[in-house]
């Protein structure tokens, strides 16, 4: 493994991922580092022979420099094909250009194999965020001259956008998910210093009745206004089901500005509910028996990885690809129930505040809903073939290796012809 040291933009020593970042200058500082990453990454290319370039679309600089050096570049963006599809479509057709000046009113994204409808305010809007349209359509032209690209998904996910990639866009694609089912260890996957509550949250689920318990976690980027938390809160008090609760270890300090009265008395009895500040071995939850439903932001890795454990979700999207996925979870996959959120706002901004009632109601649905716990479970053991030998993901990252290989024996014969 090489390292590319991370460029010196003014961050504070050791922000180098998007976790660390605090402020909207924090942000513009790590983005302007990644664009200055081009420099280091061209020299590591001049000093070793590579064979194929694969790197995250946000390295958009990538396709350049692999095209530079004669190699192949394939773009990974860690979504589901149904948002990379959507983002496509919004990104050439800007549906919003012509949608009413309403944030209640449907815009339709053109060219998808299913009728796909968003709030205006549940999507990126241009005016108001022309720096980031500006980006994301650099991105998306950048993959487009890419190779082909690499998802985290598996075809019996979202077979119908894999034919979109492969035969409306034109792409080569390959999909070689769930990921997650690669690790080995999935009681310290995604951090290295795991939370003292992590071991003392599997023995509590160990105590509860097999589907009874909704898991509540919003990755690592997610932020909520004290607001927010006290109604969620209350709505996990309302709703009756038992709950795990995963928090960041800094909202777990001071829990006074949005704690509810008789909160901390149910969490600290443990009959019902359990809270665990910082990390949480997820996939190890997810996978409990006694898990029933998962309470999420949509993010992609998040949902796969419920997917991959057979669990149902609530859906709360806050930004990004998250709307996109609740999408294909609520209304295409039928394993999710949405609690209607609306504003597509990143963590350092104001979101609506949803009321507790509504989301103990979504919960309930959830946890009592039969069809979609067996829609879930069905989707669980499909996923899991997936990356079995003869399972389309296994097939998948054979044919990529094939690509290369054959790509790379082509470019050595002509390189002896040259030399002869």
């Amino acid at each position: 493994i090489a390292v590319v040291p991370f460029p010196d933009v003014g961050l504070p020593p050791g922000v180098e991922n998007g976790t660390a970042l605090k402020s909207q200058d924090d942000r513009d500082k790590f983005y302007h580092a990644v664009r200055l990453l081009r420099e280091p990454f061209d020299r590591f290319l001049a000093n070793h022979r590579t064979d194929a370039v694969v790197s995250d679309s946000f390295f958009q600089w990538s396709v350049d420099a692999a095209a530079e050096r004669g190699v192949p570049r394939i773009a990974f963006l860690g979504s589901s094909m149904f948002a990379r599809a959507c983002s496509d479509s919004m990104l050439r057709h800007n549906p919003l250009e012509n949608a009413p000046d309403d944030p209640d009113a449907l815009v339709l994204l053109p060219e998808l194999p299913h009728r796909v409808e968003l709030r205006r305010s549940q999507m990126m809007d241009p005016p108001k965020m022309p720096w980031h349209w500006e980006f994301f359509n650099s991105m998306n032209a950048a993959d487009q001259r890419s190779f082909g690209e690499v998802f985290n998904s598996f075809h019996d996910l979202e077979p119908d956008y894999v034919e979109h990639f492969q035969k409306t866009l034109g792409r080569r694609v390959w999909l070689v998910g769930p990921v997650a089912l690669a690790s080995k260890d999935m009681a310290v996957r995604g951090t290295d210093v795991p939370s003292p509550d992590a071991g003392s949250c599997l023995r509590w689920l160990d105590a509860k009745p097999s589907g009874s318990v909704v898991y509540v976690s919003f990755g690592t980027l997610t932020k909520f206004a004290p607001a927010e938390m006290h109604q969620l809160a209350r709505a996990l008090d309302l709703s009756g089901v038992n709950f795990v609760w995963v928090i960041g270890a800094a909202a777990g300090q001071d829990s006074s500005e949005w704690m509810p009265e008789g909160f901390a008395d149910l969490i600290a009895s443990g009959d019902r509910g359990f809270m665990v500040r910082g990390w949480a071995p997820q996939m190890l939850v997810l996978s409990h028996p006694a898990l029933g439903g998962f309470v999420t932001h949509c993010g992609w890795n998040s949902v796969l990885e419920a997917v991959t454990a057979g669990v149902p979700m609530v859906t709360w999207p806050r930004y990004a690809d998250q709307f996109n996925n609740e999408k294909l979870v609520v209304e295409l996959l039928k394993v999710g129930v949405s609690i209607g959120a609306k504003d597509y706002a990143s963590g350092i901004q104001a979101h609506e505040v949803i009321a507790g009632e509504v989301i103990a109601e979504s919960i309930q649905r959830l946890m009592e809903g039969d069809d979609i716990q067996k829609k879930a479970k069905d989707l669980g053991l499909k996923a899991r073939s997936a990356v079995e030998k003869g399972g389309s993901s296994y097939d998948d990252v054979g044919r990529l290796m094939d690509v290369l290989t054959a790509r790379r024996s082509s470019v050595k014969i002509g390189e002896d012809i040259q030399a002869s």
